[in-house]
């Protein structure tokens, strides 16, 4: 679609109001702080086309599973984050005339997300139809220190007349969720109240008895001069509201402070809720806006001194990766480890803010560069808190033994039911075993094995061992049934990718083994038995690695995508004309899964995750083939072909990859933003700039850097955390530059060189090249 958001480093800016792209900018302008999020809806009336959203972290529905025709092994549920009590609302009435931006004249629309300060605000001017003037000047935001409070500062002004003003600030639990699958509301009234200084309501849902208190609680203030107003208290089912009025003068601003705190039954006990809910939001009354906003702003710096990313050169790929590191900062702190993150973060409903792969592939290494690596860690104990369920999904589809993660989860149990998905995606359970293997060779946390990792990989290593049968034909292990990262094609025999991580998962399961019987003995011999690991599963899991089937072709040197990918009709995606594109909003679905045509990266994807297993010209062989039939219609796509692109010297290919991936959302690139930011695909954003234009691995406990300015640039720095030191590289098209921002001394390897770093050091290279 046509760009309608404004270039700026720092913010992203919407001019004038279309409610052609309302929904869009309310994906866009969402706010969040970990803990709940909110999508960027009107506080006051507006009866046009919304998605309203206000979602509080790990309060979810079993929403019953809706299916055309069911399958054994299919969950019975769809979890799904809730669409929780609308806080923001504030009623508003000019002399009787409600204000509802659908049906008045708005002029002079900005709405500005100020990414550096971590708040959202919005300008505008209306005509009502008796022709009176008001500017509105609204800001609010999430609290980045106080988790559960939400805090707005509403400002009415008249412009050309003198009158009343009626403002009714409100708590609404009668929400619904848009992607309900039978027109569920998902929630029941438990109490609600008010007297002359708040309103609270407390909901919970129908199933899972989670809980949610809402309080309230206002200050007003006339030409910056407090007021004294006297409510009229309103209840119905599921709302509690105040109406006053106030005698507005002709440019007198009129100003609302409105502070809401949410807590929820996950963290406090049912009679804690209420009193817990009254403390808070009467703290934050006490406190106020501008402290509670200077308090924000200071939060938000401390976050951008560990993660910001600076493009020189290009305001347009610096806006795009701030808005990607600003919306992975506001959707998963990494406090609480029964929390994840969902492909839609706290900014849609799509895909239930779940939890997927994406988190273990892409966001585990954003999370390990840029915060305490105990933020990482949560990520990972989250999935061994869910091993026992993992091992109860590989029996519901009749596995004798093993753990099968699922593609979609709130609680460890698989809620997703395509069939295609659910009981041939598997390959999901070897990103769980490679983010281990990420996170142990990032940190040296190796300590981390006998702790939790070894476990989650023997039972991942055990489920592979079953899935795969031996075959005469062959004379060798294969794997049939699948479908691979390419959800592009079904029901496929040997997706290379699959067979090759399922191999990596048991080649790295030994390794650990190894590790903690000659390091930690006692541990070692104490988990064997517990988990019952016999040396003839071991030896079954050897005789797999050596003699696993992996499709290719010899002619090209290229691993095959799976068997007979090379039977289709192999034409580029340039040669399909613009008609075609996307495949997946123009063609039926029997003439994509018969073609060539790639969603994601998938051979691809193992030569990413297993980058050091091959040299570079295998890697440009795989990418000059499958590069080109790519058309990257899924979000997580252009990160990995940026990063692949960078280590070939394809700089173009790469920059291009780059901005499609940076740029997704605010561009709308797939039309499909108005559900939700993709928020999982941000944290591949930023990786394509760190692994990709900044070759950052990890190698013999040393850093590796090998950096390159793109052609469109002048230069960039970005920021990591890397075993207790804090690092800045900073590179431009002659040097590079690293300093040292602690007082840890840190190993590196930067363009081949070997160099240790030393506390609070500087390390300068010149004329640094592709």
């Amino acid at each position: 679609m046509k760009q309608y958001l404004h270039v700026d480093e720092w913010s992203i800016i919407e001019e004038g109001f279309d409610a052609h792209t309302h929904e869009l900018s309310e994906s866009i302008f969402s706010i969040g702080n970990g803990y709940m999020g909110q999508r960027a809806n009107f506080e006051e009336a507006y009866s046009g086309a919304s998605l309203q959203g206000s979602y509080m972290a790990g309060v979810y529905y079993p929403d019953k599973t809706r299916v055309g025709w069911w399958k054994n092994g299919y969950p019975e549920y769809f979890a799904k984050v809730l669409n929780s009590t609308n806080w923001i609302g504030i009623g508003v009435e000019i002399d009787g005339e409600p204000l509802d931006l659908y049906k008045v004249k708005v002029h002079d629309f900005v709405r500005t997300l100020h990414m550096k300060e971590g708040y959202l605000s919005r300008r505008f001017t209306a005509t009502l139809e008796g022709g009176k003037e008001v500017q509105i000047d609204a800001i609010r935001f999430v609290s980045a220190k106080r988790q559960e409070i939400g805090a707005i500062r509403y400002s009415i002004t008249p412009l050309n007349f003198t009158g009343k003003v009626k403002l009714t600030p409100y708590l609404d639990g009668d929400v619904a969720n848009k992607d309900s699958n039978y027109d569920e509301k998902f929630w029941l009234e438990v109490s609600k109240g008010s007297d002359e200084a708040k309103a609270h309501l407390t909901v919970k849902t129908k199933k899972l008895d989670f809980h949610v208190t809402s309080v309230m609680t206002y200050a007003v203030t006339k030409g910056g001069q407090s007021v004294s107003v006297t409510p009229e208290q309103e209840e119905r089912e599921k709302f509690v509201a105040h109406s006053f009025t106030v005698d507005a003068a002709q440019g007198e601003e009129l100003v609302l402070y409105k502070y809401v705190a949410n807590v929820t039954s996950r963290n406090y006990g049912l009679g804690q809720l209420l009193p817990t809910a009254e403390k808070l939001a009467g703290d934050a009354k006490i406190a106020g806006f501008a402290a509670l906003l200077q308090e924000q702003t200071d939060a938000w710096a401390h976050s951008w001194e560990e993660s910001d990313i600076i493009i020189e050169g290009d305001p347009s790929a610096q806006q795009a990766i701030r808005f990607n590191i600003f919306q992975l900062n506001q959707t998963y702190s990494g406090e609480d480890d029964r929390l994840n993150i969902g492909p839609k973060g706290f900014t849609g409903e799509k895909y239930g803010g779940s939890t997927y792969w994406d988190t273990e592939a892409y966001c585990v290494p954003f999370y390990l560069s840029t915060h305490d690596p105990a933020i990482s860690r949560n990520l990972l104990i989250y999935r061994y808190k869910h091993l026992e369920k993992a091992k109860e999904n590989a029996r519901k589809l009749g596995f004798k033994k093993g753990a099968l993660y699922p593609m979609v989860t709130m609680n460890g149990e698989e809620c997703h039911n395509e069939w295609e998905i659910t009981f041939e995606e598997i390959h999901r359970n070897g990103a769980i075993a490679h983010a281990i293997y990420n996170y142990v060779n990032y940190t040296g946390d190796k300590a981390y094995l006998g702790q939790y990792g070894l476990e989650v990989l023997a039972e991942i290593s055990r489920f592979w061992e079953e899935r795969v049968h031996f075959t005469a034909n062959k004379g060798q292990y294969v794997m049939l049934g699948v479908t691979g990262p390419n959800e592009y094609e079904n029901n496929v025999n040997n997706n290379w990718y699959t067979n090759r991580i399922a191999v990596w998962t048991m080649e790295y399961t030994l390794e650990a083994l190894a590790y903690l019987k000659e390091q930690e003995p006692s541990r070692y011999t104490e988990l064997v038995d517990r988990i019952q690991l016999t040396e003839e599963e071991t030896a079954k899991w050897q005789d797999i690695i050596a003699r696993m089937y992996y499709p290719s072709d010899e002619e090209r040197g290229i691993f095959l995508q799976q068997d007979g990918f090379l039977d289709k009709e192999l034409i580029p995606v340039k040669e399909l004309g613009a008609e075609n594109l996307p495949i997946n909003q123009k063609w039926s679905w029997d003439r994509i899964l018969r073609s060539c045509y790639i969603k994601q990266a998938d051979v691809l994807q193992g030569l990413y995750f297993l980058g050091d297993r091959y040299d570079l010209e295998t890697k440009k062989r795989n990418f000059d083939f499958y590069e080109p039939l790519t058309v990257h219609e899924s979000s997580l796509s252009p990160c990995v072909h940026a990063i692949i692109a960078c280590e070939l010297g394809y700089q173009e290919k790469a920059y291009e990859m780059y901005l499609r991936t940076a740029r997704l959302d605010l561009d709308n690139y797939n039309n499909d933003t108005e559900d939700g930011c993709h928020i999982t695909s941000m944290a591949g954003t930023w990786m394509a700039v760190v692994h990709g234009f900044g070759g950052l691995r990890v190698k013999d406990d040393r850093l590796v850097l090998n950096p390159f300015v793109p052609g469109h640039w002048t230069s960039f720095s970005f920021k990591v955390v890397f075993r207790g030191a804090l690092l800045k590289v900073n590179v431009t098209s002659d040097t590079i530059e690293i300093s040292n921002q602690t007082g840890v001394p840190a190993a590196l390897l930067v363009g081949g060189q070997e160099h240790t770093l030393e506390a609070n050091g500087t390390w300068k290279q010149e004329r640094v090249t592709a």
